[in-house]
């Protein structure tokens, strides 16, 4: 048995609170859906529609929380790599990155290399991955031809569950083609292969993409993920509970809209809300309200609707990998890890309030996401692990350090990768900082990378389907 720590912020008694009042918002306030194709589908299945604003009844959402699954497989191009998202935890690439940044070079806006490079990093990784999204923008490619490369780069350096990118109605069909052409016509078919992260335009709204990004996955059954970043005193009520409200309304609107199309289509709850730095206006990541905002949507997720989640968890405002973003990244790891969310996201190498990639905090950040994926799987209290009869067997005579139950289980304790625990003349005779040997590792995971990951047809295959399209 183990006995597992679980943060909660909120009572059990305000679930149904807020349940209630985003009914009534839904109903009564409505939402505004951009898409055209979105508002016809809600007219469709009887939905009042004012202009662009649809006015959901009770009754829809609550069928729709019923036919969401509350588990389902991520399936990946090597089965081996397959999840269950909903059973443990996976790590995912983050989203919306700019630059990026290390030792070496400094900070520069992302390319084509560095979006292959994460890839790359993240198949290597030895935690629970998932891969793709849009870790870091790339500058150069064309509007029109990012998307195309970004996926390619993803299907050709990984074998893991894949993340797509939230376009144009265009762009979405091409990068789902992509990956029929890569799992296979059959498989695409019966198997979600891929998900969509999308954003509300928050208060109580969802744009033209983002609609039709959802349309477009829920109609070939690949997964859909709302998370509204909403900031509260500018985008949402400075009050924590108003936005938690707020939150959970546009959440579940979305989760309407995927199941009038696909009714049963994989859903993540995505609660990714903040504070504004008042004295600008400015989206912040380190503040202590953005994890009690959170943790509570995921409360709601996990104990009331039973649907699976995706959390932010390792973000900072600092600029450097400095104390400000080690201390910022390890309150929301540990915050996060605690509210027991699926899917870490926005945990690997993240500066800058999400703006900028650090290749050296992409290691450290592995590191610091182990430790507390450990915290997390609590302390084993069986009768083993109570060590009774070791205990009266050494009695106050013997020693621990070279008894044989030691070096049997020894190997069980958690042990870093990155930090230093030598002796303080055994550090000073190494004299390596921990920015350089992060710099020494990343270095090395992408030299040890294969050139690809996919054979030479399957290749050919995707680069003829991407230039037909480009031309």
């Amino acid at each position: 048995m183990r006995f597992l720590p679980t943060m909660r912020v909120i009572d059990q008694k305000d679930y149904q609170r807020i349940h209630d009042a985003s009914l009534k918002i839904l109903s009564e306030t409505g939402v505004r859906f951009d898409s055209p194709d979105a508002i016809e589908i809600f007219k469709k299945n009887g939905v009042k529609v004012d202009n662009k604003k649809v006015f959901i009844p009770p009754q829809m959402v609550e069928d729709a929380i019923e036919k969401a699954p509350s588990k389902f497989k991520w399936a990946a191009r090597n089965d081996n790599q397959s999840v269950m998202l909903g059973d443990g935890y996976v790590v995912e690439p983050n989203v919306g990155c700019v630059f990026a940044q290390s030792i070496d070079k400094g900070r520069w806006p992302g390319t084509r290399e560095d979006y292959a490079n994460i890839q790359k990093l993240h198949q290597s990784s030895h935690l629970p991955t998932v891969v793709g999204a849009t870790p870091i923008q790339i500058s150069d490619a064309g509007v029109n031809e990012k998307h195309l490369y970004m996926l390619y780069e993803t299907i050709k350096h990984t074998d893991k569950p894949v993340i797509g990118i939230c376009e144009t109605k265009a762009h979405v069909a091409e990068n789902l083609k992509m990956m029929e052409i890569a799992m296979g016509e059959k498989r695409f078919a019966e198997n979600t292969c891929m998900a969509v992260s999308v954003n509300p335009l928050s208060p109580l709204a969802y744009g033209t993409e983002t609609s039709d990004s959802m349309i477009e996955y829920a109609k070939k059954g690949q997964a859909v993920m709302a998370l509204p970043c909403i900031m509260a005193g500018v985008s949402g009520p400075i009050s924590l509970f108003g936005t938690i409200v707020l939150q959970n309304t546009e959440i579940l609107a979305a989760l309407v809209l995927t199941q009038l199309i696909n009714p049963g289509n994989a859903f993540v709850m995505c609660p990714c809300s903040s504070t504004a730095y008042m004295k600008r206006g400015n989206y912040v990541t380190g503040a202590p309200e953005m994890m009690l905002i959170d943790v509570a949507g995921l409360q709601m997720c996990h104990e009331y609707y039973h649907l699976p989640s995706r959390l932010m968890t390792g973000m900072t405002d600092s600029k450097a990998v400095d104390v400000q973003a080690g201390y910022e990244t390890m309150q929301n790891l540990v915050m996060g890890i605690l509210a027991r969310p699926n899917i870490l996201h926005e945990c690997h190498g993240v500066l800058e309030s999400i703006m900028t990639v650090s290749y050296e905090k992409f290691i450290i950040d592995e590191e610091l996401i182990s430790r507390v994926l450990r915290v997390a799987d609590g302390i084993d209290t069986s009768d083993d692990a109570m060590s009774l009869d070791l205990i009266m067997e050494i009695g106050s005579e013997g020693s621990y350090f070279t008894h044989d139950e030691t070096f049997k289980r020894y190997k069980e304790l958690w042990e870093p990768k990155v930090s230093d625990w030598h002796s303080y003349s055994e550090w000073k005779e190494l004299d390596e900082d921990i920015l350089v040997k992060a710099n020494k590792m990343w270095k090395k995971r992408l030299a040890d990378a294969p050139e690809m990951m996919i054979d030479k047809e399957l290749d050919r295959a995707l680069l003829d389907y991407m230039k037909s399209v480009r031309s």
